[in-house]
């Protein structure tokens, strides 16, 4: 089983681009990114896909990790409804990669790379306990219990985004779709212009804070972790919502509890090809249920 020092190569695959990188001793030796053809047939993706890998590939890989934006059947390496890739409803993504490339291939879903990738690299470093919450288009989470990835039976541990919440569900409030369902704007443009002082914007970012908050309090219920760790895209903006957030969270009656649970935001910038990469470190980090093709 390849360990930290060994060279793999890490694929976090978007619905619009790819990025691969081979990763030796816990530090990137060569990356590559592209954009992929998302709208193409089934084949077209998966020969890109294959095209990025072998980009980064030599002789000393021992292991290919990666990460995807859809659901995966860890027991099969089977990926399902791939985010923004219509074409790619069902592919047997494990099997390709490991004929093609003849080394052991992991897959998991994109959250749980992320979360893995904090563990390894980031903020979760020497942590037991942690769950990786993502806040961009929509909201995802990856979670580690006593050091070892939970994916859940069918990979799909961590929907927190997905549990009810006032007229919908925290994923309408708690990601970029809040700004444009409530206010018609994109986040980057609410971001933006709190950066300028805007009023408007900086309540706007209060609300969207307030709203993390309850998130944060349901993952903190449900898991008790030692850090929950802030990324995506609409993370960025957290200057301008951790106030009204953390005010949020005073309504937990479990103060002392909750001082012991850290929340900070990823500042890796390759945190997502690491994570991937991360997958082939250690098979007991891994559920069972996750396997080589």
């Amino acid at each position: 089983m390849p360990t930290i020092e060994d060279v793999v190569v890490g694929v976090d695959l978007g619905g619009t681009k790819i990025h691969t990188a081979r990763i030796r001793a816990g530090r990137i030796d060569r990356s590559f990114k592209m954009k992929i053809s998302s709208q193409a047939n089934k084949e077209t993706v998966l020969s890109e896909v294959m095209q990025a890998i072998e980009t980064v590939m030599n002789s000393d890989v021992k292991a290919i990790g990666i990460g995807v934006p859809g659901l995966v059947d860890t027991n099969t390496g089977v990926i399902y409804d791939i985010v923004n890739i219509p074409s790619w409803k069902k592919v047997n993504l494990g099997e390709e990669l490991s004929n093609q490339f003849e080394v052991p291939v992991f897959i998991n879903n994109d959250a749980n790379c992320f979360v893995l990738g904090e563990y390894y690299f980031g903020n979760g470093k020497g942590l037991k306990n942690i769950v990786g919450l993502t806040l961009g288009t929509g909201m995802g989470a990856g979670i580690i219990i006593n050091r070892k990835l939970y994916c859940g039976t069918n990979c799909g541990a961590g929907e927190f985004g997905m549990l009810p919440y006032l007229d919908g569900i925290y994923e309408n409030y708690c990601s970029g779709q809040f700004f444009k369902d409530k206010y018609r704007l994109e986040g980057e443009q609410v971001f933006n212009l709190a950066k300028q002082g805007d009023t408007k914007a900086l309540k706007i970012m209060a609300e969207f804070g307030r709203h993390v908050g309850q998130a944060i309090m349901a993952i903190f219920y449900a898991l008790d972790p030692q850090m929950i760790v802030l990324g995506g895209s609409v993370s960025k903006s957290f200057p301008f919502f951790e106030a009204a957030m953390r005010e949020e969270l005073k309504k937990i009656p479990y103060q002392t509890a909750l001082k012991n649970m850290q929340i900070a935001i990823s500042s890796e910038s390759d945190i997502a090809v690491m994570g991937a990469a991360a997958l082939v470190y250690q098979e007991d980090l891994v559920e069972e249920n996750a396997h080589t093709y």
